[in-house]
């Protein structure tokens, strides 16, 4: 659902449903496997819309050091584009206070 989501969004925006995107990574997050990170990051940059629904910590449902430790062991070009852009958000403060508790947490209030 969340890819067939970010590929309406990324043929045009607002043909994709941000807030159902959300969910999705959410529901994601909460399942924490290393192996939805990209497809989470897909779905941030299918729009500028999508980017501002689908926090950035939503990649690190694993948590912030092992997901950084996977995108640099996967070493793909598309990984090593999500741990820069990772890494810019962290110097940033965006994961000061970042615990897989308190997100999980946050969410389920969201929601």
């Amino acid at each position: 659902m969340l890819r067939t989501q970010a590929a309406l969004e990324r043929g045009a925006q607002d043909e994709g449903d941000t807030e159902l995107m959300k969910l999705c990574c959410v529901q994601l997050f909460n399942a924490d496997h290393l192996d939805d990170v990209l497809t989470i990051w897909d779905a941030r940059r299918s729009s500028w819309d999508a980017g501002s629904s689908v926090d950035v910590q939503l990649l690190c449902g694993a948590g912030l050091e092992e997901t950084k430790a996977y995108l640099t062991a996967t070493n793909s070009p598309e990984a090593l584009v999500t741990l820069d852009h990772l890494l810019l958000c962290e110097r940033a403060g965006d994961f000061e206070g970042f615990s897989l508790e308190s997100r999980s947490c946050l969410y389920a209030e969201y929601y």
